[in-house]
Formats: C-alpha cells, structure tokens, sequence
C-alpha cells in the first residue's frame, strides 16, 4: 500500500482545508448575524465579532412570525412526503431496469437523463394550468406532485447502479423456493439496499428542501401551506428587514436536514462507498 511522503500529505490537508472554509465560512456567519443586534450588522468597517452577542433573535423571530413554527414543519412534512413516494416509485422501477430486458430499455434511461437537465422554471406554466385543472392548487399536493416528479429520474439511476451490484444468484435461489419477483424485491432486494436507499431517500429530501421555495411561490397563495423558504419573507418589512432574525430562522429550519445527516450518516457512507472496494 503507497503511503503519502510529509509534502502529499500538508497540500491534501491544506486542500480539505480550503474547501471546508468556503463550504462552511457562510453558515459561520449566518450564526454570527443572528447573534448580533440589528444596527450592528452593517457597521463601519465591517466586524465579524463583537462583544454583544446573543440569542435574542431566536426568542423574537416567533413572535415577528408567528406562524414559523408551521413553516418548519410544512417543510419538513412536504420534504418527507417527496422522498417517501420517490422511494415507493422508484424502487420497483429501478429494480426493473436493472434486472429486466425489454425494448427501448436504454433509450428510456437516456431519456430520464435528459428531462433532469432542465429545470423546473422551464415548465411552471404547463405545470400552473395541469394542477388549476385537477384542482390542486393551494395545497400540499400542489408541491408534492411536481417535486416527486423531478427526482424520479435521478433517483432511477442511483438506485438501478446499486440493485445491479446485488448478486442475481440470490434471487435465483429464492426462484427455486417458490418466491414471487415482489416478495424476493421485498424480503432480499430491499433488506440487501438498505444504504444505497438510504442515500436515495436523502438525496429526495434534500431535493425537494431545494425545490420548495419555486413551487411554492407558484402553486400556493395559503400561509398554512407555505415552506420555511417563503416564510422567510415575512421578516422584510416594509422599510427594514430583520436580518438577524431572518438568519435565525433559516439555521432553525436547517435543522432537520441537519438531524436526518447525524442518525443517517452510517448508511450514508456505506451508501456512497459501495462498489468502490471490489470484493
């Protein structure tokens, strides 16, 4: 095995260095902004510590918004709902594309390829027209439907790569028992990718937390429906925003993707690095 000599090592480090700083510098002061009073934030020459600190915004932000509360949990409700019914669609799809022949197999999978690379502001207006006519609008099935659609594709691939790295003798052995394809999907398949639907089930959630502020500026016009996203406008006044409280609020809506990576991140590792040691 090649070890690193003391120079490898110093510019790995350095560079894991670098790219933790720009990753991380802009949460450090969105901390900072919500600890700081409001007429200190834009002060002359601009000052990234000061010695009046504190966690006064996160009390006043519930009562500038008094519906935050209900933001946050709209989503993490919607966000939650998206990954579920991805994983339900998507698990019997993939497992047929990795397992299965038929016609234009290949030509579909380039296809859900390509409907990823545009985005979803190309086709709002469409979209507008096809939920005003089932009925949908103002709901949470109005942000539900069209964020499940969007990372199907994606979703697809992912999991398609991991069903194919699972061992086909195994199901063949089932075949011999009398097993059915949905119960050997049920009780071999799933229990065996659990990592890689894991990895699937985040990467939804976190797509649809990115999503949720362009449909639901689009799709819904109630505030007992509205994301974190859109309820952060609600502490831009008429002539001040509230920008400490503002930050307080968006690193308390963080937390759930935060808590979901801290019990997850097991899984997810195992996930990300299956397949990279060949057995």
């Amino acid at each position: 095995m090649n070890k690193y000599n003391p120079f490898e090592k110093i510019l790995i480090y350095f560079g894991i260095f670098v790219f933790m700083t720009f990753i991380l510098l802009p949460f450090i002061e969105m901390f900072y902004a919500s600890l700081r009073p409001l007429d200190h934030l834009f002060r002359s020459p601009y000052q990234f510590y000061s010695d009046d600190l504190s966690f006064w915004a996160y009390q006043e932000m519930w009562n500038t918004v008094p519906m935050l509360g209900r933001y946050i949990f709209n989503s993490f409700f919607l966000a939650s709902c998206v990954a579920i019914l991805t994983l339900i669609f998507v698990i019997p799809a993939a497992y047929a594309y990795a397992r299965f022949k038929f016609p234009a197999k290949n030509t579909s999978l380039y296809i859900l390829l390509a409907i990823n690379m545009f985005s979803g502001a190309v086709i709002l207006i469409p979209l507008y027209k096809l939920l005003r006519t089932l009925g949908l609008l103002n709901s949470y099935q109005s942000m539900i439907i069209p964020g499940v659609a969007f990372l199907i594709p994606t979703a697809i691939w992912l999991l398609k790569s991991y069903f194919e790295k699972i061992p086909i003798d195994l199901e063949e052995a089932a075949f011999v028992d009398g097993a059915s394809r949905v119960q050997i999907l049920r009780h071999i398949i799933a229990p065996l990718s659990t990592p890689g639907l894991v990895v699937v089930g985040i990467y939804a959630f976190i797509g649809s937390y990115a999503q949720q502020f362009l449909f639901a500026i689009t799709f819904n016009q109630k505030k007992e429906y509205m994301p974190i996203p859109t309820g952060l406008y609600e502490f831009i006044g008429y002539q001040s925003v509230k920008w400490n409280e503002m930050m307080a609020a968006a690193l308390v809506g963080m937390l759930p993707v935060l808590l979901l990576f801290v019990f997850l991140q097991k899984y997810i590792v195992e996930g990300l690095t299956a397949g990279a040691v060949k057995n």
